[in-house]
This record gives structure tokens, C-alpha cells and sequence, in this order.
């Protein structure tokens, strides 16, 4: 007993002279922050895109934060506008991994942007999971070969593709249809490409096929080649920036065809007036009434004071996919969070996932349908 009180009053003396000198005692360092970044164009023709891809990252992350983090480490972010064009995405890539030293991103959104940005986290060992884009050549080399980094939380525009050209079929009995498409651009020319694929398939006509180039305003020309062959459907596969010209313009020169497109239509600022009667192939829909989902729309509207788009959807998707892999390989060493990913499945907003091969999400896809005032849940189109 002796020398237990001997051994106490020395340690009381210790701290009493820690304090007297002004040197603290020594306490257990706090865990070193997890850092991710989020790469996503909030400026340019689609800053919606951004905005909805930043704001739902950002949620998830304030939950895990909310809950300790993940690996008892709180998550902290560098964001960053790609602008949804190569250059400054490849930027923006080399910025975050060299400079902030993150092993983990979230982004970009358009597949122009995200290939090369896949092309630098191969190189560098850092694991990226794109939200939204759908080229195949985000996630695979031009041999086929899976990147072993880089994920992708939506479909693929082959399936994209091939739904919309099957709902045009089915359920729209289109016979014939005219595709209007920016041939320089990934993602639109890979959509076009594969709802021609699919429509002949099915045994649907495709009688107008015309290209325009990037900042195009006047559309009149391939227009008058539309309204000339009366088609049935007006494939139109770009973002809602450039649909919405087309459309308006359609509708000036009296053209019937039903508008048809892609997930690139999703955003508030589409003009739903010129759209109006059409339909396209999206990710999720806010009016599914799963739990996961409602949940995920009110915290979304609780907080941001809107309804949450694809993009949102699919965002916080990412980020909770991401730190799901990361929690359950309970390392954040990119190759074995990529491994844990491979094996994992994943409940989430968009659907319960498990990736293919090619670390593509293997989910079903909603169709949308455009009226003046709203866009409204259609149909869901499963593998």
C-alpha cells in the first residue's frame, strides 16, 4: 500500500508541475481527417449539374460526420468546378491529388470530363466514383479492361439507350424516328448511337440522323430535314441546356414528333414548356415510394429547400457507396476500399447495387414524362 500511495502522490506532483511550468500533459492525438474531394461543374452550361452533385455528396457526408465519421475519422472535402469539359477537369484531378493529397473522388459528372480524370486516378492509385457518367470508357480501358480504381454509381448508356428505344417502341408504337445529336461530345454521340442500335434492332426506321457541333444556337437547318420526313419520335440525347433550344425551335417550325432523351434532360432549368409530351430515361424518380427514397427527399428539401434531382440522388449515392467500402475495408488504401467495393452490395437511393466486371452498378432505370408544369414518374425498365 505503501508504495501505491507513493506512486500516486509522484504523479500528482508531475501534473501539478505541468501546470505550474505551463507544460501540458501529453493526451492521445486525434485521428487525422479523411479527405475527399468533389469534382463537378458549378459554372458553364450545366452548373445544375454541379450544384445538385456537390449538394448531395455533401449531405451524406454531413451524416457520416454526424455519426463519427468513418473509420473514427471525420470526412472533410476540397471541391472543385470541372467544369464538365476535359481540360479543366484534368485540372482539377492533378490539383486535388498533388496539392490536397486526397486518395478518394467523388465526380466528375459529364463523361467528356470524367474519362480523363479516370485516366489520372489510375495512374496515381486513387479511386473514383463517378456519380453520373455513362460512357463505357469511363471505367474501362480501350482494351475493355476494368480500371481497377474507378467506379460508377448510374447505368451505362447501352442501357440507357436501349430503354429509350424500347419504351419508343412499346409503349409509344414509334415506327420511325429522327436523332439530332452534337457528334463531338461522348456522351451524346454514345446515347445516339446505341437508341439507333437498339430502335433498328427493335424493327423502328431511323430517317433522319444530323449532327451539330457544340454552341450551335441555330438549329433550322436539320430541323427542316426533320419536318420533312415526319418521324414519329425526335431523339434528342444532349444536356437540357442545348434541348431546350432544339425543342423550342421544333415546336416554332410545327414539328409533331414526340421528344425523346436522356438523363441529361434532368434539371430544373428545362424548359418544360418546349419539352412538353416528352419523355426520358433517368436514374431515379422523387416519387418512388420506397422508404430509402422518401427519407432521402425530405432530408434533401429540409435542407436545400428543394426537390432533389438525379443528380442529387445519385451524388449521395456515391459518397455513401464510397464510404460504405471504405468502412468495410477498414483501410482507406484506394486498391482495398476498390476491392471491398467489388464484392460489396450497397442499399441505396437509386436501388440495391453490386457492380458488374466493368464496375458498372447493375440497377433499373425510371422513365420520365415532361408536362408544362412538372415532370411525372412514367415506368420503370429493369436488366
Amino acid at each position: 500500500m505503501k508504495t501505491y500511495k507513493a506512486i500516486s502522490v509522484l504523479a500528482l506532483l508531475v501534473v501539478v508541475a505541468g501546470l505550474i511550468t505551463g507544460c501540458p500533459q501529453k493526451t492521445p492525438a486525434a485521428k487525422e481527417p479523411l479527405k475527399i474531394a468533389i469534382l463537378a461543374p458549378l459554372s458553364g452550361d450545366v452548373a445544375t449539374f454541379g450544384k445538385s452533385t456537390r449538394d448531395g455528396a455533401l449531405l451524406a457526408i454531413e451524416e457520416w460526420n454526424a455519426k463519427g465519421g468513418v473509420l473514427g475519422r471525420q470526412i472533410t472535402t476540397v471541391v472543385e468546378d470541372s467544369q464538365c469539359e476535359a481540360e479543366p477537369a484534368a485540372s482539377a484531378a492533378n490539383k486535388v491529388i498533388s496539392q490536397d493529397k486526397v486518395k478518394f473522388i467523388i465526380g466528375e459528372v459529364c463523361s467528356k470530363a470524367s474519362i480523363p480524370v479516370s485516366e489520372i486516378a489510375t495512374a496515381n492509385k486513387v479511386l473514383q466514383i463517378s456519380p453520373t457518367s455513362t460512357n463505357p470508357k469511363v471505367t474501362v480501358d480501350e482494351a475493355g479492361k476494368a480500371k481497377p480504381t474507378v467506379f460508377r454509381a448510374c447505368f451505362i448508356d447501352p442501357f440507357q439507350g436501349t430503354v429509350g428505344a424500347k419504351f419508343a417502341l412499346e409503349k409509344l408504337n414509334a415506327k420511325t424516328a429522327a436523332v439530332l445529336l452534337d457528334q463531338g461530345n461522348d456522351y451524346v454521340r454514345g446515347l445516339a448511337e446505341y437508341f439507333r442500335d437498339a430502335f433498328t434492332a427493335g424493327g423502328g426506321q431511323v430517317v433522319v440522323w444530323e449532327t451539330y457541333t457544340a454552341g450551335d444556337k441555330d438549329f433550322s437547318a436539320i430541323l427542316t430535314k426533320v419536318k420533312d420526313a415526319n418521324p414519329d419520335i425526335l431523339y434528342l440525347p444532349d444536356y437540357y441546356s442545348t434541348v431546350n433550344l432544339i425543342a423550342a425551335q421544333a415546336n416554332q417550325m410545327g414539328i409533331k414528333a414526340i421528344k425523346v432523351g436522356g438523363d441529361g434532360w434532368d434539371s430544373p432549368d428545362l424548359d418544360k414548356t418546349a419539352t412538353a409530351g416528352g419523355f426520358h430515361t433517368n436514374h431515379y424518380s422523387s416519387e418512388d415510394t420506397r422508404p430509402v427514397v422518401q427519407e432521402f427527399v425530405k432530408k434533401y428539401q429540409d435542407k436545400y429547400g428543394s426537390v432533389p434531382d438525379a443528380l442529387a440522388a445519385l451524388a449521395y449515392d456515391a459518397a455513401n457507396i464510397l464510404l460504405q467500402a471504405i468502412q468495410s475495408a477498414g483501410t482507406d488504401d484506394p486498391e482495398k476500399v476498390a476491392q471491398a467495393m467489388e464484392k460489396g452490395t450497397f442499399s441505396v437511393v437509386s436501388g440495391d447495387i453490386t457492380f458488374d466486371a466493368q464496375h458498372n452498378p447493375k440497377k433499373c432505370a425510371v422513365i420520365l414524362e415532361v408536362s408544362p408544369d412538372k415532370v411525372s414518374y412514367k415506368d420503370t425498365v429493369c436488366p
